[in-house]
């Protein structure tokens, strides 16, 4: 596996992502745990979740892929080798239900970080990112606001 620094950061990342969002929906915890358990045996370190996970959006399921994370780590003592990356929810008709007028201001984003820390049983997060933008654009492929293709998009953009 190779790794490298994550931005201007000491983290040292492994340059595959083990991304989370179907544990506890489409994955049993037995399933997440097996994947873990294989991406952590092949080098991989960093695992992205969310608050929001699983997705689809499930209230009543909210919040269980970060359950089931924080047990795995408790389970197996290795949150010190976990890079661990969490996504505070963003402002969104199915986010409504998670707190009254959901937002990226202090009392919503310390809210999240508090209830990310107890699910995932830890007390620190290595990266945390907003999940969507605060702001009018597009939701998760809604079509409300028109999406233009950019004729200056760099090589890797594709259309």
């Amino acid at each position: 596996m190779r790794y490298n620094l994550l931005g201007d950061s000491d983290l040292n990342v492994s340059r595959v992502c083990l991304g989370t969002m179907t544990y506890s929906q489409d994955n049993t915890e037995a399933e997440a745990f097996a994947q873990l358990d294989y991406a952590f045996e092949r080098g991989v370190n960093f695992v992205d979740t969310a608050e929001i996970y699983p997705a689809p959006v499930n209230e009543s399921l909210q919040g269980q892929t970060e359950a089931i994370i924080g047990r795995w780590m408790q389970q197996r003592g290795n949150r010190d080798k976990v890079i661990l990356a969490t996504k505070v929810a963003g402002p969104a008709e199915m986010t409504r239900f998670m707190r009254p007028d959901i937002h990226f201001d202090e009392a919503n984003i310390r809210a999240a970080i508090e209830g990310s820390l107890e699910r995932l049983q830890t007390d620190y997060i290595d990266l945390y990112q907003l999940h969507w933008p605060d702001r009018a654009t597009n939701f998760l492929a809604s079509s409300t606001i028109p999406m233009h293709r950019s004729t200056t998009a760099p090589p890797c953009w594709t259309p």
